[in-house]
């Protein structure tokens, strides 16, 4: 089916036809505003994002569905607000896979519309059914949802299985010393960081006291496959050379990627090369691996010839955070600031440092360069807007809108109001309005992170409170009683409002 926005390519003959362009889909870690220098950071240096910046479109309104990464991944893919599936929420790394294999996905909307689909990098979407086998080919996985080609790590860096898998299957094991995995129970005789804290060269903070592996405290229990175990420090170079490896096969029929960063989420094991090298400890230095990654990435699609045919969209999958279970001085070197800045809160917060990430778009020769939208978009837009662009019919049921024009540069017209979070934890825009719910629990989980959690009812006006430090609730109670209602009739079978 011919895109909508194709670019033109000279065929057979010299006669001119239509190609549907390239798309490519970065998602950084953990990345906050105030961790990009194009976007304020007075702190670190990204020439790589500031040249997605400088060559294509800022976004800067752009959210992720929610506040961590398993919902708002599940969002991108499946074009749903994560709280419509009750297991939308932070995955264990041994989790079954939270996609059906029926549901509609971004990968095979774009795999039916001709293109050659893979996943590199982040998955943290569940694998299998049942308890997995590591050991044997684990089905379903992300080839089962849409994609071609699959290499990515289970869950997180910090959760165990620390082991690769492409298309299924652990790379590397060996029969004799099989993968074994358990999030209930350790192993017997098995050494962990409250057993055996000499194994440690990172220390944690809170929670990754389970199995050490390459000398890291990590969530849950592991034992065997030693052969298969990835080398922390040399993963960003192991998933951008998977990334050049699928582009290179296919530069002659049209691709989809998506390129899940592992950075900056803990443990932050930056290589060698790039240690000490944003004097904001392993954190900064973390940012400026995932921003070179980013770099490198447009320098092979200029080399190779398909920037102009290639629409690279980059964000983060929640807001960031600087102590999430390390001590590896984070929230030190930051000090009074956070990387959430200018937006109060981060990860984990029903405020909008929760879900505000940074958002570019380049399209060499069809984006303006140095384009500035302050629309209100969300990442779980991207299915339907994409359907657009390849020509493809959405499926009925869906939460993503079309914003495609406004994702090229061509518009100013966002979403009209948006749900934000998962389960029963969610806020709600309309317009410049933020309205948060009460909830219980309490007013902060790390340093310099405010969860938004409040007895009553709080509105902000982010057209002229950024930081969200006013609470209007009071003063608007027509506003708040509009937004009640339309958040009711949006997500109220989901909700217990109080």
């Amino acid at each position: 089916m011919a895109a909508t926005a194709a670019a033109a390519v000279s065929g057979c003959g010299g006669q001119e036809k239509e190609r549907q362009p390239n798309v490519i889909i970065i998602l950084a870690d953990d990345l906050g505003c105030g961790d990009v220098s194009c976007l304020g950071s007075t702190v670190l240096n990204t020439p790589g994002l500031d040249r997605m910046c400088r060559e294509g479109l800022n976004l800067t309104d752009a959210h992720s569905a929610a506040p961590t990464s398993t919902p708002s991944r599940y969002s991108l893919m499946t074009g749903q607000y994560p709280w419509r599936n009750r297991d939308a929420e932070i995955l264990a790394g041994d989790a079954n896979l939270l996609i059906r294999e029926d549901q509609p996905t971004i990968a095979r909307m774009m795999r039916d519309a001709g293109y050659e689909t893979a996943v590199i990098g982040k998955w943290h979407l569940g694998l299998g059914k049942g308890k997995i086998d590591w050991n044997r080919e684990i089905t379903p996985n992300p080839n089962s949802i849409g994609f071609d080609y699959s290499y990515i790590i289970a869950a997180t860096v910090d959760r165990v299985p620390t082991v690769y898998v492409e298309n299924g299957i652990v790379p590397g094991l060996e029969e004799d010393d099989p993968l074994m995995v358990s999030y209930t129970e350790n192993f017997p005789g098995e050494p962990t960081a409250l057993t055996n804290p000499e194994l440690m060269t990172m220390r944690w903070s809170d929670g990754h006291n389970c199995s050490v592996v390459n000398g890291i405290p990590r969530i849950g229990y592991q034992k065997g496959g030693k052969n298969a175990y990835w080398d922390d420090e040399t993963m960003a170079d192991v998933f951008l050379d998977k990334v050049k490896e699928f582009i290179g096969k296919n530069t002659g029929r049209p691709f989809f990627l998506y390129y899940g960063l592992h950075e900056p989420h803990v443990p932050r094991t930056p290589h060698p090369r790039f240690a000490g090298t944003s004097g904001m400890g392993p954190r900064g230095d973390a940012v400026v691996e995932a921003d070179w990654c980013v770099n490198e990435l447009l320098d092979y699609l200029d080399e190779t010839g398909l920037s102009e045919n290639t629409i690279v969209i980059f964000s983060s999958d929640n807001g960031p955070v600087l102590d999430d279970g390390y001590a590896d001085g984070a929230a030190e070197k930051w000090g009074d600031l956070t990387p959430a800045l200018p937006y109060r809160g981060g990860k984990y917060s029903l405020y909008d440092g929760g879900t505000h990430v940074p958002f570019f778009v380049r399209w060499t020769g069809h984006i303006k360069p140095g384009t500035v939208s302050d629309a209100l978009v969300c990442q779980m837009d991207l299915y339907a807007s994409l359907a657009a662009l390849v020509g493809e019919k959405m499926p009925g049921g869906l939460d993503s809108r079309n914003t495609l024009d406004t994702f090229l540069g061509k518009s100013d017209e966002g979403r009209e109001d948006l749900v934000l979070g998962s389960n029963e934890r969610l806020s709600y825009r309309s317009g410049n309005w933020h309205l948060i719910p009460p909830y219980d629990g309490p007013e902060r989980n790390t340093p310099n992170i405010e969860l938004g959690n409040s007895r009553t009812w709080s509105l902000y006006d982010l057209a002229s409170d950024i930081h969200e430090d006013i609470n209007l609730a009071e003063e608007y109670p027509d506003i708040v009683s509009r937004m009640k209602d339309r958040l009711d009739e949006t997500a109220g079978d989901y909700l217990d409002f109080q």
